[in-house]
């Protein structure tokens, strides 16, 4: 009984044995060959990058194909490394292929975020750093992922948007023109004398550095409100002199119209009493 246990564990070390100078030598050639693999896609990936940036000079599609490729060469490189131990990669990809088909039905969601940002790079409506209104949000595009955009709105607050959601509707994107319209209404009353406030008002943006000359700003009465002449003045700045001009012009028209001598009613309010 002893001799037999002894004769079995001899048996057990010479298949581990045999086993280990068949596949060891193979497994030390593939770890080897995934260490130099890795390293050498982070090498190429970073070259890729700086070709790309060179090459477009583009913040928006540059990323994208950047994480394209390291996916790429790392899928082939795992598949020839499972080929190298013995594994039988066709076996292999058709696992993947079901599995991926599995995983891609149950995230059909996260798939239609990925279609959505392949559309957004093919089409390209807005790239990083254009100032865009999408799903309600006005921000600046911080970065255009595969799944989701990112937006910085005025308040320094992070937006993070499904691209499917992007793709399907509409998008404002208010850096194309490379300028905008500022949208401002300045009230007198109705004693004050319109041609002369016409001419403060015309004053006030032709006089500042920040409003363009192309296209010209505008002045004209907009509205005989009931205790006031609304006028609606537009002047046009770039898209970073926007809040600028939106904020200082206010502030001027202001300090012009009272030092022209021309009233700004304030606004009436009924008071009814009941007896």
């Amino acid at each position: 009984m002893e001799e037999l246990s002894i004769s079995n564990f001899q048996k057990i070390i010479d298949q581990a044995w045999s086993m280990v100078l068949e596949y060891g030598p193979k497994l030390v050639l593939a770890i080897i060959t995934l260490i130099i693999g890795l390293w050498v896609i982070k090498y190429l990936v970073k070259l890729a990058d700086k070709g790309l940036k060179i090459g477009t000079g583009d913040d928006t599609l540059g990323p994208f194909l950047k994480n394209l490729i390291s996916y790429v060469l790392k899928i082939l490189l795992f598949l020839s490394v499972a080929s190298m131990i013995g594994i039988e990669t066709t076996s292999f990809i058709a696992i993947f292929s079901a599995a991926t088909l599995a995983i891609g039905l149950a995230l059909q969601g996260s798939l239609s975020n990925l279609a959505g940002g392949v559309m957004l790079l093919i089409f390209r409506p807005y790239k990083v750093g254009d100032l865009v209104e999408a799903e309600g949000h006005l921000g600046n595009v911080k970065a255009i992922h595969i799944f989701n955009t990112v937006l910085v709105n005025p308040e320094s607050k992070t937006i993070i948007i499904p691209n499917g959601s992007v793709a399907g509707n509409s998008i404002i994107n208010y850096t194309t023109e490379g300028k905008l319209r500022v949208n401002l209404i300045a009230g007198i009353s109705y004693d004050s004398d319109i041609k002369k406030a016409k001419e403060v008002l015309m004053s006030v943006m032709e006089n500042d550095p920040m409003v363009l000359k192309d296209p010209a700003p505008f002045v004209g009465v907009n509205e005989l409100a009931d205790s006031a002449v609304n006028f609606a003045v537009r002047p046009w700045a770039t898209v970073e002199d926007y809040w600028a001009v939106y904020f200082g012009i206010n502030e001027k028209i202001k300090l012009a119209l009272d030092e022209a001598g021309i009233t700004i009613p304030f606004p009436q309010v009924d008071v009814h009493i009941e007896k």
